[in-house]
């Protein structure tokens, strides 16, 4: 049971909830089973493995705990988990491992990392210790670095070739030499795995961003020879005279193929879902190098590749299988299933692989777990059409992605550690990503058996989590959120509002009811008016929380209810992909919210969510849309300057209004409204709404805080909107950030505002229960009928405590801005300066508030023509530079405007300072830094573009 705050009724109408969570019974699963062998040409289904599990609904398992705290569990943390790994941790503090090796002798283990000050640790495996940190300064590969056979030299993955080490003998490593491949047709290399020859003369590399492999010299560098394989390819497997590689992106398309892009290639993929449909295997024979090599069909995104007497395994990611090759004949002769849960057949996403002894282990990135498998013969693998019995799950920490075996000992690198959890101050963000080093001597079967038990509960795997309506079901008494896809709702219109990269507590933190903390507001109840009005009149959540660290994982997760091992591990070298809706290889197979929606037989429409294109002619600027924004208004008109958006995903244009402008900071919120009014006048609401509303992203022509106010108007606008309209009856309007990158938060960075704006929502609520966006998704799948689209969100309980049985039909009334919308641009709009109205509108407007607004409007009034900032003298030279800073980050411009593409750390402090005028030090900072001097700035942006 979640625990509500007290308030004082004084200070707000809120009043005070219990939320009841409901008892979920155990259920256990048979474990031991041993897999079948599917061959090749089978066209048989593959197996469901399953665990033993002590299953418990997901949101009962964490109550009120918060992200980074401990429950009776284990650690929580944002993405609907608990990690308790079994072993030992040796957590590395200093960014996500993208992949990590061990060297010849066994001493020492070499993996990269992103998303921090450094691009690879060193450590001493014999005593377990961070030995040294690496910069290079140039991205790091989706795959880890490798040694030379003699332990001698270490060559790690960049964006343009190799940084090669050399390696002394305490294992540290001295200055890099950068190997360099060529740009080709201006796509970058983007290494993926290298490997050596047997005598270490040669070193072959998989060129990832050119779909080829290449053989290099391992003293010059020079390259030797060249092949071409399949799309993306990924890891290397060198197995006596054949180099195995996986093949990410699958086989190169033929003109049968319905295909979309991926950095520049047409692949294999589905028009409905966007994903890509075959995975591949190159196989390449060095000794005849001149021959076309040979390609392996496997599941979707073969990434991992293992070798053990004869067999070739391969993790297919998001076909949740391990593909078994034959080495002699190079045919597929079984495949192994890593589906734990029955209720859902994806998600798990196998990323690494070992064989040890008489065992096989695979890691499952998306379940914080390793599944377990043991051959029949107990002096291990011997063929490979041999048959393994599944025991069962070992957990880990937050998202494993490399296994090995030595000393003994199972050593497994979690990319995310424990979360974005960097940060030993109250001054939390996303940015503050951790990984992890588990390892331990390998358990017992039955041991493993045990553990799986935990495995279940600390993912939520419930059994009966995804009930489908019968027929006796569907004739019962509607509700608002049903407890079986395809029962009767009583909401049958549903609005998602997807904003940008706020923090709770840099909206909500001056809200006393909430736990907030006011240090850290900077967009409080001036600034956003009506995101205070409405938590005041529908309700206030204050541990809710998004999954991704960016944009290039927010989305991804509110489409998808995951973000795919692809992006994930990206993260050091988003030259490849960032806004992953221009990319085939981002999305899963099982589909996303609207297509699901639709199998569903319901209708959508999408108004810039998840597009990637956009144009506009060339007078389109902030200041004439926003002058056109009041005409349309005022007179009902169309656009004077239509603007188009588009998607490569076929099947979401289809379902799109192309003048609806996506992501781009130089488009008003509330003109992006006024288009969404007029075609919501004329035709109504689809049963399935989405927003992209991006002003509070900020970095626009205007300051920071009138485009958070922009964004805040044109929320309660649409609010006020549906409310009054004959569809509000059966309305819920889910309000959610993509992410909370861009501020900080005194609980945890991944802490963001999230509002439910409903009849059927409990009104004048303080909630902390845990919540995710996956949480939040699966209520919507539950609202319109939809079949939840992997384990995540299968695993997920809707927020039934959100919503009541007795509706409150009040409307809302928008309030009007407080804070000047043109407040900070270099030129006026010919329609003239924006001025704050009087504080009218939501749910109630104190003596004390009026005050406020006034005294604002007037010091808006009284500012110069151009509502400039005063600025403290000293700080002026800093601000200038900060200006042009901005105008080189992308943030405007149609086509060229990119979510992200500054770095974060510049980024948050920019904001920070103009919406401080240049008198704060940005959290935990001891001063105000000009942007070359912040703290981090070496580091790549978001999206590595910066």
């Amino acid at each position: 049971m979640s625990t509500c705050l007290p308030l004082r009724r004084r200070d707000n109408p809120l009043v005070q909830v219990k939320r009841k969570r409901r008892a979920v019974g155990k259920l256990r699963l048979p474990a031991g089973r041993k897999t079948r062998v599917v061959m090749a040409s089978s066209a048989a289904a593959l197996l469901l493995l399953t665990g033993t599990g002590i299953a418990y609904a997901s949101s009962a398992i964490f109550g009120d705990g918060q992200v980074g705290t401990t429950v009776s569990q284990g650690m929580v943390v944002s993405d609907n988990q608990i990690i308790n790994p079994y072993g030992t941790r040796l957590e590395i503090p200093n960014g996500k491992i993208m992949g990590s090796v061990i060297s010849p002798d066994g001493t020492h283990m070499a993996a990269t990392l992103a998303d921090g000050p450094y691009d690879m640790v060193i450590v001493n495996l014999s005593t377990m210790a961070i030995q040294q940190y690496v910069r290079f300064g140039s991205g790091v590969g989706q795959e880890s670095p490798t040694y030379s056979p003699d332990g001698s030299s270490l060559w790690m993955g960049t964006n343009t070739g190799y940084a090669k080490y050399a390696v002394a003998a305490d294992g540290s490593v001295g200055s890099p030499v950068a190997v360099t491949l060529p740009t080709v047709n201006s796509a970058l290399p983007l290494v993926g795995k290298a490997v050596f020859s047997a005598d270490g003369s040669t070193v072959y590399a998989a060129v990832n961003g050119q779909n080829t492999v290449v053989a290099m010299d391992a003293s010059t560098g020079a390259v030797t020879q060249t092949w071409n394989v399949g799309n993306a390819p990924r890891d290397l497997l060198l197995v006596g005279s054949k180099l195995y590689v996986s093949d990410e992106g699958g086989r190169t398309a033929t003109s049968a193929d319905s295909t979309l892009n991926s950095y520049g290639t047409q692949v294999p993929a589905s028009h409905l879902t966007g994903s890509s449909t075959t995975g591949a295997v190159s196989v390449i024979d060095l000794s005849n190098p001149s021959a076309t090599p040979a390609s392996v069909a496997v599941g979707l995104h073969p990434t991992a590749l293992a070798y053990a007497n004869g067999a070739v395994f391969v993790a297919n990611t998001n076909s949740d299988t391990v593909s078994v090759i034959d080495a002699r004949t190079n045919h597929v002769v079984q495949t192994i299933g890593t589906q734990p849960w029955p209720e859902a057949r994806v998600g798990y996403e196998p990323d690494a692989i070992t064989v040890t002894g008489d065992h096989l282990l695979v890691s499952l990135g998306g379940a914080n777990a390793i599944a377990a498998y043991r051959f029949d013969d107990p002096r291990g693998w011997n063929s490979p059409r041999e048959a393994v019995n599944y025991i069962g799950l070992i957990p880990t920490d937050y998202f494993p992605v490399e296994l090995a075996s030595t000393g003994g000992q199972i050593v497994v690198t979690n990319m995310r550690g424990i979360d974005a959890r960097r940060s030993t101050t109250a001054a939390h963000g996303t940015h503050d990503t951790t990984s992890s080093l588990t390892y331990f001597t390998m358990p017992s079967d039955g041991a493993i058996r045990h553990m799986t038990d935990q495995v279940f509960q600390d993912n939520g795997w419930t059994g009966g989590s995804v009930k489908y309506a019968t027929m006796d079901s569907r004739n019962v008494k509607p509700v608002p959120v049903p407890t079986r896809i395809g029962a009767p709702s009583t909401i049958k219109y549903v609005f998602l509002v997807v904003k940008e990269n706020r923090t709770y507590d840099q909206q909500f933190g001056d809200m006393p009811q909430g736990n907030g903390d006011p240090a850290f507001t900077q967009y409080g109840a001036t600034v956003t008016p009506n995101n205070h009005a409405l938590a005041t009149q529908f309700g206030l959540y204050d541990n809710f929380y998004d999954a991704g660290t960016n944009s290039a994982e927010g989305h991804n997760w509110l489409m998808q209810a995951d973000n795919p091992d692809y992006t994930q591990s990206l993260a050091g070298q988003y030259d490849r992909s960032y806004d992953t809706e221009d990319d085939a290889l981002g999305h899963q197979a099982s589909g996303t919210l609207w297509s699901g929606v639709e199998s569903a037989s319901k209708s959508v429409r999408d108004y810039g969510e998840f597009q990637q294109f956009l144009t506009k002619p060339a007078a389109a600027s902030w200041q004439n849309l926003y002058c056109d924004a009041l005409t349309m208004d005022s007179t009902g008109s169309s656009t004077a300057y239509p603007l188009t958006s588009t998607s490569p995903i076929p099947s979401l244009n289809n379902v799109s209004d192309s003048l609806f402008p996506k992501f781009d900071t130089s488009v008003p919120d509330i003109y992006r409204y006024e288009i969404w009014k007029q075609e919501f006048d004329k035709n109504g609401p689809s049963n399935l709404n989405m927003f992209w509303l991006s002003s509070d992203h900020t970095g626009g022509p205007p300051s920071p805080a009138a485009q958070v106010a922009d964004n805040d108007l044109a929320l309660g606008k649409i609010v006020e909107t549906i409310s009054h309209s004959k569809y509000w009856p059966q309305s819920a309007i889910f309000v959610v950030e993509d992410d909370s990158q861009a501020g900080v938060d005194h609980v945890d960075g991944h802490r963001a505002p999230v509002q439910i704006i409903s009849p059927w929502a409990a009104h004048g609520v303080v909630d902390n229960a845990y919540y995710t966006q996956v949480n939040m998704i699966r209520t919507i799948e539950n609202i319109l009928g939809m079949r939840p689209m992997n384990q995540k969100d299968s695993a997920a309980t809707p927020m039934y405590g959100v919503f009541t049985s007795t509706p409150d039909y009040t409307p809302y009334t928008a309030v009007n801005n407080q804070t000047s919308l043109t407040a900070g641009l270099s030129t006026m709009p010919t329609c003239g300066p924006n001025v704050p109205g009087p504080l009218l509108g939501g749910p109630s407007t104190s003596t004390a508030a009026i005050k406020a607004a006034q005294h604002n409007r007037a010091a808006v009034l009284k500012a110069d023509a151009l509502g400039k900032p005063v600025i403290p003298a000293a700080m002026r030279t800093i601000a200038a530079q900060w200006a042009a800073w901005l105008k080189k980050q992308h943030t405007t411009g149609g086509t060229n405007a990119t979510p992200d593409y500054a770095n974060p750390e510049q980024m948050n402090r920019y904001d920070w300072y103009v919406t401080s005028n240049f008198t704060k030090p940005y959290p935990g900072d001891t001063k105000i830094y000009a942007p070359s001097k912040v703290p981090g700035v070496y580091l790549a942006s978001s999206d590595n573009e910066g």
